[in-house]
């Protein structure tokens, strides 16, 4: 890991029960292929055109948690990010757990529930999310978007002052992360239900896949038994975006690919 990525986005993993299962859904739906990882068999990486998107690993049965998508952050000191954490009000869930060669990782969840992970280790230089070409974007939903914001900078170290460190600023009443000038995270105020029986209702990390056609690829969630979410409160999909359940329960929100020469606007 490089001093510049820390407290950045640095990879987007799904816990599956199935590893070949999900490949199958996640090919279909989203053009992905698959390669070997490094972490072990129960563990694979999905590219497009041989760039890296995500990671998928058959450890939701191991961790004894649901299916779900997380974004991990990348920190230098996992045990001294697991502190800030607790000390900030957040639960640490799992971890830092080792995966030699590679790193560490923890999960945790933030002071109204949102899932996370944190990452002190190698990290894939060629991985990009946020704005522009990238494939992924991230959105967090919460019931404070600048609480939320103290509370994620004090645990990543976001805006505090180090060469490369993340930017936070106030744009369109969202907080928007950048790293190296680019946006790579927003965070919305909403009207959230921590205790939803409903997983799209709670506060949460939510992860944009872009697709040149959302149509078309909500067809084939449906034709390989994913479904479409909704009831996604006050950010139901509009056509150009909408959100889906896979087999297994794990939530992800299909984006339209912009025209060529258009802006990319996440949250637009």
């Amino acid at each position: 890991m490089t001093a510049d990525s820390v407290g950045a986005p640095c990879w987007l993993s799904l816990m599956a029960r199935d590893l070949r299962a999900a490949e199958g859904f996640y090919g279909a739906v989203l053009g992905w292929s698959f390669r070997k990882g490094g972490l072990g068999q129960a563990f694979s990486v999905a590219e497009v055109d041989g760039v890296p998107v995500a990671g998928i690993g058959a450890v939701a049965g191991e961790f004894a948690v649901p299916v779900a998508w997380t974004a991990y952050f990348a920190v230098d000191d996992a045990d001294a990010a697991v502190a800030r954490i607790r000390g900030r009000g957040g639960t640490v869930g799992v971890g830092p757990v080792a995966y030699p060669p590679r790193g560490r990782a923890a999960l945790a969840t933030d002071v109204e529930g949102a899932s996370f992970g944190i990452w002190e280790g190698r990290v894939l230089s060629e991985w990009r999310v946020g704005d522009g070409e990238a494939p992924a974007w991230l959105e967090l939903h919460t019931k404070n978007a600048f609480d939320a914001a103290v509370f994620y900078g004090e645990v990543l170290e976001w805006a505090d002052g180090s060469a490369g460190c993340c930017e936070v600023s106030y744009e369109q009443d969202q907080v928007v992360l950048r790293h190296q000038g680019q946006a790579v995270a927003r965070l919305n105020s909403g009207p959230v239900e921590s205790g939803s029986r409903e997983p799209q209702l709670r506060p949460r990390w939510l992860v944009h896949f872009k697709v040149p056609d959302v149509e078309a690829a909500m067809a084939a969630a449906l034709e390989h038994g994913g479904s479409i979410v909704t009831d996604s409160g006050p950010w139901r999909g509009t056509g150009q975006q909408v959100t889906v359940r896979d087999p297994d329960g794990g939530l992800f929100t299909l984006d339209q690919t912009p025209a060529a020469g258009r802006p990319t606007v996440p949250g637009a």
